[in-house]
């Protein structure tokens, strides 16, 4: 073994043992933490990388490893997670886990009818911890250790006094000042002693006053006691209910099955809101692909024409809208089409004394989107169709001449079958790609206007997309992240349909393609 050998047998050993290294650092830290899965997944890719980079029968995956790992990571795991969050509640009020919850229901106090008050006194040392002094409504002394109160004697030497008689430093810690404990109030408010049953906290900038644990969790009922009222509240749905079907907020995460897709398809308003987005979005789908590809299909159609002049110039020019930024045309057109200020309504109330309300009326609005779509996506229909026709052989329009056939008769008979045997598949794809087309939607209208008495918030411009991040970010009931994720992946199933359909029609026209 030569010595280029050795060192490339060094460096990789060495790879493999800081990997090793700090996957055991990382195994352990996971361990005391007690996540388990992430732990799990972490061992098996450590032993997997292992496998890979020193064995020589698994040579060829380490081509293929990292492509396998951001497939997992970039599109396995976020739908997994996705499906996950449809099968449950997650919402505003519903983002915790059940053990959160709890245990920030047993952090919740609360203010007897004649609690007991203490003034105090706040110190701090030199390695900036805190102690306070507390003097009772009868006159008894209290010194803070950790989070205890211990009576202390105010004559022991240790408490130094100032002139005023008070204390001012005992034990290496020195009395804050009153901006000093306004600078401290959040460690103040922090501080949680205990004395007896009751629990001490700051109730004011001059007082600390007992408060009583308000709610106590029971594990044989896996239900809530409140000590104050000694009502009992029970899980339910999410949430800790009374017997009354009082809810203690906040609830907590919980599987719920299919309930979220069950929702859109049998709830009254969410339905009447899906089928109203569903059919808009096919719409627009629709409409924007087919005016692209008969403009594009136009155009192009002009310009492959050899006896027009300048044609390279116009090719050129057109080609502008699909080399620019969508995002920076679309917001170019929102201005273009702003009700008040736009340049479109100050045209036509020159000309004709209209103020046609673009981006309020849901008919105009839905017009000035497709009309945007196709100005962004035509120049590709152009490019794709261009090239379409001239890959079709003069020869058969030659022959089509001789026989009589007119311009109309050989556009319909030889250019359209020929062009629909490569352009078909892309439109299906373009179909596919508008459909979810949330840029030129949120960047124009953001799904508004607003449609009167909608369940949801479910603009007259909102596509699915753009209604599932609405549901997830801007509900008027919070966020349905729950909803949100299971309207996603129905729109992922009308996707992976549509793709399904492209593959198919695809070899289909190949077999044409091949037959002609």
């Amino acid at each position: 073994m030569n010595g280029r050998s050795l060192l490339t047998q060094g460096l990789k050993y060495g790879f493999v043992a800081l990997l090793d290294a700090a996957a055991l650092w990382a195994v352990i830290a996971l361990l005391f933490r007690g996540d388990y899965i992430l732990l799990a997944v972490l061992g098996i890719g450590t032993l997997v990388l292992n496998f890979v980079i020193l064995s020589r029968r698994a040579y060829p995956l380490r081509f293929l490893l990292p492509g396998l790992v951001f497939l997992f990571a970039m599109v396995v795991y976020p739908i997994g997670y996705t499906v996950n969050v449809s099968l449950t509640n997650l919402q505003t009020g519903n983002l915790l886990t059940k053990a959160q919850v709890i245990a920030q229901l047993e952090g919740r106090y609360y203010l007897p009818p004649q609690p007991e008050t203490f003034t105090f006194w706040a110190f701090r040392n030199a390695q900036g911890e805190l102690a306070l002094l507390l003097t009772s409504s009868d006159g008894r002394t209290f010194l803070s250790q950790g989070n205890e109160l211990v009576p202390v004697d105010l004559s022991d030497p240790r408490f130094v006094r100032g002139e005023d008689g008070t204390v001012i430093s005992f034990d290496g810690y020195t009395r804050l000042t009153l901006p000093e404990v306004y600078q401290s109030l959040g460690a103040l408010e922090a501080l949680d002693l205990r004395w007896g049953e009751a629990h001490v906290r700051l109730t004011s900038v001059r007082e600390f006053g007992t408060f009583l644990r308000k709610y106590q969790y029971l594990p044989d009922q896996d239900a809530i006691l409140d000590l104050e009222t000694n009502a009992t509240y029970y899980t339910k749905e999410g949430y800790f209910t009374s017997p009354e079907g009082v809810r203690i907020e906040p609830g907590f995460q919980i599987y719920v099955g299919f309930r979220n897709y069950l929702d859109v398809l049998t709830n009254p308003g969410i339905r009447a809101d899906f089928t109203r987005v569903f059919g808009w979005t096919l719409a627009w789908s629709f409409l924007s692909v087919f005016f692209s590809f008969a403009v594009g299909l136009g155009l192009a159609y002009l310009l492959n024409d050899p006896y027009v002049r300048g044609r390279f110039v116009y090719r050129s020019l057109l080609i502008i809208p699909y080399a620019m930024p969508a995002f920076i045309s679309a917001l170019v057109w929102a201005g273009l089409f702003n009700t008040d200020l736009g340049v479109i309504n100050r045209v036509l109330g020159d000309l004709f004394g209209v103020k046609v309300r673009w981006l309020q009326d849901p008919m105009w609005a839905r017009t000035a989107l497709i009309f945007i779509n196709v100005w962004l996506t035509y120049p590709y229909m152009m490019i794709v169709s261009l090239g379409a026709l001239q890959s079709i052989s003069q020869e058969l329009f030659e022959a089509a001449r001789v026989d009589g056939a007119t311009s109309w008769q050989r556009f319909w008979r030889i250019t359209m079958p020929l062009l629909w045997v490569s352009v078909a598949p892309l439109l299906i794809g373009s179909f596919a790609f508008t459909f979810n087309n949330f840029t030129i939607i949120w960047l124009v209208t953001a799904g508004r206007p607003a449609v009167l008495g909608a369940a949801t918030p479910a603009g007259a411009t909102d596509i699915l997309i753009s209604w599932t991040y609405r549901l997830a970010f801007e509900g008027e009931r919070g966020n349905q992240l729950g909803l949100a994720s299971a309207v996603s992946i129905i729109i992922f199933i009308i996707i992976a349909v549509i793709s399904a359909v492209n593959f198919r029609f695809t070899r289909a026209l190949e077999d044409v393609s091949r037959s002609v």
